[in-house]
C-alpha cells in the first residue's frame, strides 16, 4: 500500500503554549489536524470559563488563513475550581473537558490538585452533566520511583475516583504502561485513553544510553521496551478506547537543554508520517483511521470530520526540518530514530 486516506484526524492532548510560541507551532497542527484539545497548563493558568475564552481568542487570532482547525479548551482543575463556573461553560460550548494535573506531575503543574476530596463536588457536577475528565496519570510522592508514578496512580488515585464518581467520563492520557493498557482495557464505565506518537517509538534507552538525550525527555518518562510494546499494540488494535493524543509539547533549546531541562516533546510537525510507519511495520495500517480519526471523536461524543487527509509512502524519505523557529527561539522537532517514507500528501 503507497497511498492512505483517512478521515481528517484529531489531536486529544496538545500543548499550544501562548504568545510567539502559540504563534509559531499553531499552523503544525492545524496542517494536518482538524480539532486539538488545548492543554490548560499556561502560567498562569486557564481556570474559569473567562479564561478559556480569551486563550480560546488569541488561538483564533493567530490562525493561519484558510486553516480547517477548531481548538476545543480545557479547564485546569485546581482545588478552588467552582462547579458552577465549570457547569456554565459547559453548557456555553466553550470547553471539551477539564484537566486534572496533580501538583508538581509536570510542567507547569504547581497549581494541580493535592487534596483530591477538594475536588469532589466539581468531579460530581462533571459526571452530572457530562463533561470529560482529562487525568495526568501519575502520582508525585517523592517515595515513588518516577518509572512506577502511573500504575500507583492508577491503584491509588485514579481507581478509587471512578468508584466515587460513578458515570464520571474519564480519559487517562499519554498512557506509558502495560498496566494502564490493562486497566482501560478491563475497566467498567466510560473510559479511554491517549497514547502519544513518541511512547509509540522510544523506550528509556533512548533517553539513557549513550549521554543523556534531553530532546527525549518528557513526562510521563519513556518506560522500558515491553511497555511500548504493549502501546503499539494497543494503538495498532483498533480498541475503541485508544487514541491519538500526541502531548506534543514546545520548549525552546535553551530550555530543554538547561541544567533543569523542561519535559516535553514537540511532535506536531511529523506525527502522521511516525505514525504510518509504526502501523505499516505492525501490518495495520487499515486501523489507523480508528487510532487517529475515529475512536476519540466517539469518546468525546461528538462526529467524525467530514474532510480527509491522504498519506502517500515515498521510495525515499522525505526531510522534516530538524528545528521549529519561533519568537522565543528554536523548537526541535522529535527525532524517531528512523526513516520516515510517509508523508501528508
Amino acid at each position: 500500500m503507497n497511498r492512505l486516506t483517512l478521515q481528517r484526524p484529531d489531536d486529544w492532548h496538545l500543548h499550544l503554549r501562548d504568545g510567539a510560541m502559540l504563534k509559531a507551532v499553531l499552523p503544525e497542527t492545524a496542517r494536518d489536524f482538524g480539532r486539538a484539545i488545548i492543554m490548560p497548563n499556561l502560567v498562569p493558568p486557564v481556570v474559569t470559563g473567562a479564561d478559556a475564552a480569551a486563550y480560546r481568542d488569541r488561538i483564533l487570532a493567530v490562525m493561519p488563513d484558510g486553516a480547517d482547525f477548531t481548538p476545543l479548551m480545557t479547564l485546569y482543575l485546581t482545588e478552588e475550581t467552582d462547579p458552577a463556573d465549570v457547569a456554565l461553560a459547559h453548557a456555553s460550548g466553550l470547553i471539551t473537558s477539564i484537566k486534572l494535573y496533580p501538583a508538581g506531575a509536570t510542567t507547569n503543574s504547581a497549581s494541580g490538585v493535592r487534596d483530591f476530596d477538594r475536588v469532589r463536588p466539581v468531579l460530581e457536577k462533571m459526571a452530572e452533566i457530562g463533561l470529560p475528565l482529562c487525568v495526568h496519570g501519575e502520582v508525585t510522592h517523592p517515595e515513588v520511583d518516577i518509572f512506577d508514578r502511573e500504575a500507583v496512580f492508577i491503584e491509588t488515585v485514579l481507581d478509587p475516583i471512578r468508584r466515587a464518581t460513578p458515570g464520571l467520563k474519564v480519559t487517562m492520557e499519554h498512557v506509558t504502561t502495560s498496566d494502564a493498557v490493562e486497566y482501560v482495557m478491563g475497566a467498567e464505565g466510560h473510559i479511554g485513553a491517549t497514547i502519544t506518537t513518541h511512547h509509540l517509538m522510544i523506550n528509556r534507552n533512548h533517553l539513557l544510553v549513550g549521554g543523556i538525550r534531553p530532546h527525549y525527555y518528557c513526562l510521563p518518562v519513556a518506560k522500558r521496551e515491553s511497555h511500548r510494546k504493549a502501546l503499539v499494540k494497543a494503538a495498532t488494535s483498533g480498541h475503541a478506547r485508544f487514541f491519538l493524543g500526541t502531548d506534543s509539547a514546545p520548549h525552546t533549546d535553551p530550555n530543554k537543554l538547561s541544567e533543569c531541562g523542561c519535559a516535553g516533546v514537540f511532535s506536531a510537525t511529523n506525527t502522521m508520517a511516525c505514525l504510518a510507519h509504526v502501523f505499516e511495520a505492525e501490518d495495520a495500517l487499515d486501523k489507523l483511521e480508528a487510532f487517529a480519526s475515529l475512536n476519540g471523536p466517539a469518546h468525546y461524543g461528538v462526529p467524525v470530520n467530514e474532510a480527509t487527509i491522504t498519506l502517500e509512502k515515498h521510495d525515499n524519505p522525505l526531510p522534516f526540518p530538524d528545528k521549529i523557529a519561533s519568537g522565543e527561539g528554536p523548537v526541535t522537532l522529535f527525532d524517531p530514530g528512523v526513516s520516515l517514507l510517509w508523508r501528508v500528501a
